[in-house]
């Protein structure tokens, strides 16, 4: 009888859930040190208008895994050069949080998602097609939370720390990415903005952003906080004409990221599950090329304790309730999600990197499925796995 290979479970775990309806591709990596041991790519990068097979060189839209991976790396290399501190004030390097409510928010609160920024507002609508005033608008907002008090996970703290990168170095976040961290490790299928010529080597999204249509249409009505005052109202039309009604395929699907021209403090990069792996390596201290032990260590750190959600340098931590880590990682473990169906955990216990790649946004009707459970049976049998491979 031939004996099964410890990663089969995985990959028939993970084509039931594509025959489920979970997603229609899923691409997984599964690394420990230095060393892919599991590899494998599942269903179809695009089912619509045709299909094309997932291969492990499949890229995919990461989403938020943008914020540690990018945003949060660049953060920790200027920590590296002694250009910046977790303390430093916003309001240094950005006018428009001058006012007093928001003088105290730090670099720290918005990779810990507690500068008191609410979660998300259309800036595409609020700027009125003007990029330049996104900085602008998310200063006018009200805080719902003084900075350093809650965890309010915020698309809009992240879109402030690319904004405030970018006035810090004199560069485009896209460049910046790009010599400081893509360049240095070689990485040849990470980017922002993708080429036209390189589509169908891209998994697809979302047809039109009708998810991103109904959050506007609860936050104009107040959803589940009427009270709450933002600079959204009803004056605002909700038939806005820059709402992407076709196939997103090869442009980041994230509304916001697409206004700011693709590349954003929280979302867009484009990624394959191996370029993803090496960076999610520059956060284990022997790994690392680009950042200092110490400064590896900060990823690990819970920087909000007794708050609703652990937190550290950019990343979620294990210890987190309901974390997609799930309980086979060590606490010590961080990681995070992206909304496209991608996520991102290291375990720096053993240094194993868990790499999960869907395009779950991709020809399903809303609302999406939640992957989360999908997200920690992954992290179980894999490590199951690994710990079969030293049996």
């Amino acid at each position: 009888m031939t004996e099964k290979r410890p990663d089969s479970i995985i990959s028939t775990f993970l084509t039931e859930r594509v025959g489920a309806g979970d997603f229609p591709s899923a691409v997984y990596l599964v690394a420990e040190g230095d060393k892919v041991h599991f590899t494998d790519a599942l269903g179809y990068s695009v089912v619509e208008p045709y299909r094309i097979d997932a291969t492990p060189a499949t890229i995919y839209d990461l989403a938020s895994l943008t914020k540690p991976l990018i945003t949060g790396l660049l953060i920790a290399r200027l920590i590296d050069l002694g250009e910046l501190t977790l303390d430093s004030s916003l309001s240094h390097y950005l006018g428009e949080f001058e006012p007093p409510d928001k003088q105290k928010i730090t670099v720290r609160h918005l990779l810990t998602h507690t500068s008191g920024l609410p979660a998300w507002r259309p800036l595409y609508i609020l700027a009125e097609g003007e990029a330049d005033r996104a900085a602008g608008v998310i200063a006018s907002e009200d805080l719902e939370a003084a900075p350093g008090t809650k965890v309010i996970y915020s698309d809009l703290g992240f879109i402030v720390l690319g904004l405030m990168l970018e006035r810090l170095t004199g560069k485009k976040l896209a460049r910046l990415a790009r010599e400081e961290i893509l360049t240095t490790l070689e990485l040849k299928q990470t980017f922002f903005n993708p080429n036209l010529a390189m589509q169908t080597g891209i998994a697809a999204c979302e047809t039109g952003n009708l998810h991103e249509q109904e959050m506007y249409k609860q936050a104009m009505t107040g959803g589940s906080k009427p009270n709450q005052k933002s600079t959204i109202n009803n004056q605002k039309s909700l038939d806005y004409d820059g709402i992407r009604k076709t196939l997103i395929w090869g442009e980041v699907h994230d509304g916001n990221a697409h206004f700011l021209g693709g590349a954003a403090g929280h979302a867009g990069l484009f990624s394959t599950a191996t370029d993803a792996l090496r960076l999610a390596q520059q956060f284990l201290p022997r790994l690392s090329q680009l950042l200092k032990p110490d400064t590896c260590s900060l990823a690990r750190e819970n920087m909000t304790p007794g708050l609703e959600e652990a937190r550290s340098l950019g990343w979620q931590l294990a210890v987190t309730s309901d974390s997609t880590a799930g309980l086979s990682l060590s606490p010590d473990s961080f990681g995070h999600n992206g909304f496209t169906g991608t996520s991102c955990w290291i375990d720096p216990e053993d240094e194993r990197v868990f790499i999960l790649l869907t395009n779950r946004t991709h020809a399903h009707a809303l609302p999406f499925i939640n992957i989360n459970s999908v997200r920690r049976q992954f992290h179980t049998l894999a490590v199951e796995a690994l710990n079969a491979l030293k049996a």
